[in-house]
């Protein structure tokens, strides 16, 4: 099993410019059913996609594609020619927030917003507007979300990641990529990876899909990755306390960072003495969380996080 997205993902994708274009294919190519394309000038038109592809392995997948992907004009009208259920989002930042709530407003399952830079004034807005709907908004500024062999979206690698056993939920889009291909090394593999993305107001926390999770019959343990900045990471330690169901293995970046530096992504800032990493640690560990002390641990310690449940 898996959660969010799995073969049965209808995806439509909101921006088919040239970030757009490149990242659907891929996503065509490992096996994702892209069903539209929204465009408001474009209406009518479509998208042709070819090429190898890299599930020639699963079965029911053949070693090629070629796929035309019909362009809509708005998202109700691709939901509603299409039976699209979830959106992949790459339209560029000042236009991001409206997209996103065009999707929330035809009440599509899911909505991914890949897009970095969106202001945060425009975000707070978002989610205003998506408070009491029934759409569920991963990021922005994330790399997406991937179930192993079945649906791919966003900008990740697929070739790294392979089913198995492990939940994985990250601040880091380049953290993800280290850990699913640590956990593949480790012969655990990954039920889905979740990159909630890095900016101070996202859609999706890490309790929120702790719990989906922990709701997941097939995910056996999960491995979190977090950074200094918010308090995120310990809420989520608050969770697990409260939760502890099954193992947690966790990874926080920036234990050297200096307070007022912001370090990559927007939200990784320490600000009024809050948001530092040992906080972050503390927190889990006091949780029962085994925290890795370095980004190389990260499969070693999901390991012992099984280890000591004898999962």
């Amino acid at each position: 099993m898996s959660v969010l997205v799995d073969s049965n993902t209808r995806l439509l994708v909101q921006g088919i410019g040239g970030a757009g274009r490149f990242h659907t294919d891929k996503a065509i190519a490992y096996g994702t059913q892209v069903v539209a394309a929204i465009h408001p000038t474009r209406g009518g038109e479509t998208e042709h996609f070819e090429g190898v592809s890299d599930s020639s392995g699963v079965p029911g997948r053949s070693d090629s594609y070629r796929v035309d992907v019909p362009i809509f004009a708005t998202v109700r009208e691709a939901i509603a020619a299409t039976e699209a259920n979830a959106s992949v989002i790459y339209v560029p930042a000042p236009f991001a927030a409206d997209a996103i709530m065009e999707a929330a407003d035809a009440d599509l399952a899911l909505v991914v917003a890949i897009t970095e830079g969106i202001p945060i004034r425009d975000m707070i807005r978002v989610k205003r507007f998506l408070q009491g709907k029934a759409t569920r908004l991963i990021g922005p500024n994330c790399p997406g979300v991937i179930t192993p062999q079945q649906c791919k979206i966003g900008i990740m690698p697929g070739y790294i990641h392979q089913a198995g056993r492990i939940g994985v939920v990250s601040r880091s889009g380049t953290l993800t990529y280290e850990a699913v291909h640590q956990l593949t090394k480790n012969g655990l593999g990954h039920t889905t990876a979740v990159g909630i993305g890095g900016d101070p107001v996202n859609g999706t926390n890490f309790s929120d899909v702790l719990e989906l999770f922990h709701q997941d019959p097939a995910t056996e343990g999960i491995l979190m990755i977090g950074e200094i900045g918010g308090s995120a990471e310990e809420e989520a330690a608050a969770w697990i306390s409260e939760h502890p169901a099954k193992p947690v293995a966790a990874f926080i970046a920036g234990t050297t960072a200096p307070p007022g530096k912001r370090m990559g992504h927007a939200g990784a800032i320490i600000s009024g003495g809050r948001g530092t990493a040992a906080d972050k640690i503390r927190a889990l560990e006091q949780a029962g969380v085994v925290v890795a002390p370095t980004p190389t641990d990260m499969g070693t310690a999901m390991m012992s996080a099984l280890d000591r449940t004898g999962s």
